[in-house]
């Protein structure tokens, strides 16, 4: 039986996943409130193709509790956020979940910790916490590192297809682990030692986030000198060797818009380019702020309350708003004078943040420049209820000419 601890955006499908593919899962989070949900068969986040897993899942064997249970094998998908100031890791979130697991787990239970961290964390942070239990208690407990590789929007292909690598300083541990993780990976599963795995993951996302910084300068160049950043980039990329990602309003997520400052938090002397990298990335809600000023003074506008951010999450078509560049750039408009903006997103259901729509006709109705943040497919079906409106897009969407961009 296998025991996946924490059901958010990693541990909720990557349990249903197990389930479908004919293990025995048992799915566990502290909040009740989505134990509850789960249990009466209601998803706590929106995802493409989740309805059909979870459905396939319910059918084969799997149940939530909000507190670990007896087993030899153990997933931990918990959050690992970093400390703003240090930019160091914070492992608090796993190693409490460690600690709930160890004094129910079985002798020779395989921990596998799939949240990402920072390299030498699990040495550093988690591997004392094992050691010391296992000499108080006499117990033998095993270690292993899976980290995730999925993004909202596609999880439940990526779980399928995704290659994984599987860091484990036992060879025989490593294989334990592989042959879970085989039942429902298509992709290649490479094994190597936990330090390495660690690294990997690490580097996956840094070179992302180095990629679009780089795009992201380029629009800031191009802008100075008038010229189309989108034109320069599709043009440059048809040379076989270039492959230069899209300028945005800002990167968000857990992921890219995070681990690279778990390197730079470990290694601020050896971290220069990764570090500038982040910088110009954080600067572009900032960017965008600065552009829509410079549309409103050329339309003659004054009234911030006729501005209008279409997008909350951080990427289209998912309801996850963590590192969100439009709640970036609201932030950052706190000491403004500007008061008013108007904000629609229609994944994002709850009440959120002031000024916010629900509606997408009453969002429009009400303002005159509309910043697309966010490319939702919603408003790709609705270009053509944006007649009339000034249009900055950050997201290169719009299809017609007239509108701004970065």
């Amino acid at each position: 039986m296998i025991n996946v601890i924490g059901l958010g955006y990693i541990g909720l499908p990557t349990a249903l996943m197990l389930a479908a593919h004919d293990n025995e899962v048992v799915g566990t989070d502290i909040k009740k409130e989505i134990v509850d949900n789960l249990k009466g068969k209601k998803l706590t986040f929106e995802e493409q193709g989740m309805e059909e897993l979870f459905k396939t899942a319910l059918s084969k064997k799997i149940r939530f509790e909000t507190a670990p249970v007896a087993t030899d094998f153990y997933i931990i998908t918990t959050p690992t956020p970093y400390d703003a100031k240090t930019k160091k890791i914070d492992c608090s979130y796993v190693i409490n979940a460690l600690k709930s697991v160890l004094p129910v787990a079985l002798e020779h239970a395989v921990i596998v910790v799939e949240s990402t961290v920072s390299p030498g964390s699990m040495d550093n942070f988690i591997r004392p916490v094992v050691e010391e239990y296992m000499s108080n208690s006499g117990k033998t407990i095993h270690l292993a590192h899976a980290p995730e590789r999925i993004i909202p929007g596609n999880m439940v292909h990526e779980l399928l297809t995704n290659a994984r690598t599987i860091g484990a300083d036992d060879e025989t541990v490593g294989e334990k682990v592989k042959q879970i993780y085989t039942s429902f990976c298509q992709g290649e599963i490479s094994l190597t030692d936990i330090k390495t795995a660690e690294m990997t993951k690490v580097v996956e996302n840094t070179f992302r986030d180095i990629n679009i910084a780089f795009a992201n300068e380029l629009a800031k160049i191009c802008r100075e000198a008038n010229m189309n950043v989108h034109e320069v980039i599709r043009i440059a990329n048809k040379h076989p060797r270039v492959n230069i990602l899209s300028p945005g309003p800002g990167v968000g997520g857990h992921c890219i818009s995070v681990d690279p400052w778990f390197l730079v938090g470990e290694y601020p002397y050896l971290t220069k380019l990764i570090y500038q990298a982040r910088q110009i990335n954080d600067s572009m809600p900032e960017f965008v702020l600065r552009r829509i000023g410079e549309i409103m003074e050329k339309h003659d506008l004054h009234d911030f309350s006729r501005v209008g951010l279409y997008g909350l999450t951080y990427k289209e078509n998912v309801d996850d708003i963590r590192e969100s560049p439009t709640l970036q750039l609201l932030e950052s408009m706190k000491n403004h004078l500007a008061t008013g903006l108007k904000v629609y997103d229609p994944m994002v259901k709850r009440e959120l943040v002031q000024n916010q729509y629900h509606d997408l006709d009453a969002f429009l109705k009400d303002v005159d420049l509309l910043v697309l943040m966010v490319g939702h497919d919603e408003i790709k079906k609705n270009f053509s209820k944006l007649n009339g409106k000034i249009i900055l897009d950050t997201r290169n969407i719009f299809p017609l000419e007239g509108c701004y961009t970065l």
